[in-house]
């Protein structure tokens, strides 16, 4: 039976002690429930310049034994202002027993990744296990992502690349500040 004026009754939440209740596989990564706003450099020998960019990232889960996942970005000027929106890519993270993380995250440019690792001590580690690329997509090997608690409010992020036959290397680096429930963009 359909009952739209009441809604969904069990919504992702973004805090450990919302309703839904993290599933105890979660524990590792529950401090990084919730929306992460910052800003970071990158660059890549194949472009021109390095470059400064903004970054969000919201972790959220409904009960079960995975984040999901989602994060933006967009290029900044030398002032700080948006330039244009830049990556976007979404996905999910899912616990295992003993810390393991399989991560799936899935970019719109047509690059789909399967990564592996562990969350311990605040900081989780995954790496490529497989990528798979539509047609058009740019060549991507490999690469690796680090997410590390800092404090309870700032999250470090590095991501290495290896693509358009480069061996991997560092891309991006960022620090993310923790936003108060309620203020998306």
């Amino acid at each position: 039976m359909n009952h739209p004026a009441r809604g969904f009754p069990f919504p992702d939440a973004l805090d450990p002690d919302a309703s839904p209740a993290p599933h105890p596989l979660l524990a590792p990564v529950s401090g990084y429930l919730g929306t992460w706003r910052g800003t970071g450099r990158g660059g890549y020998p194949t472009l021109e310049a390095e470059f400064t960019y903004a970054q969000e990232v919201t972790f959220s889960h409904d009960g079960r034994p995975f984040l999901a996942y989602e994060a933006r970005a967009w290029l900044l000027d030398a002032q700080g202002d948006p330039l244009r929106p830049s990556a976007r890519e979404t996905g999910w993270w899912r616990l295992q027993p003993d810390g393991l993380v399989e991560a799936l995250i899935t970019q719109p440019t047509g690059i789909a990744e399967i990564l592996a690792g562990h969350a311990r001590d605040g900081a989780v580690d995954l790496a490529t296990e497989q990528v798979s690329l539509a047609p058009t997509a740019k060549e991507v090997d490999a690469t690796r992502r680090r997410y590390t608690l800092t404090d309870k409010d700032t999250l470090t992020f590095v991501h290495d690349l290896a693509a358009v036959g480069r061996p991997l290397q560092h891309h991006l680096a960022a620090e993310l500040r923790r936003e108060p429930p309620g203020q998306g963009i």
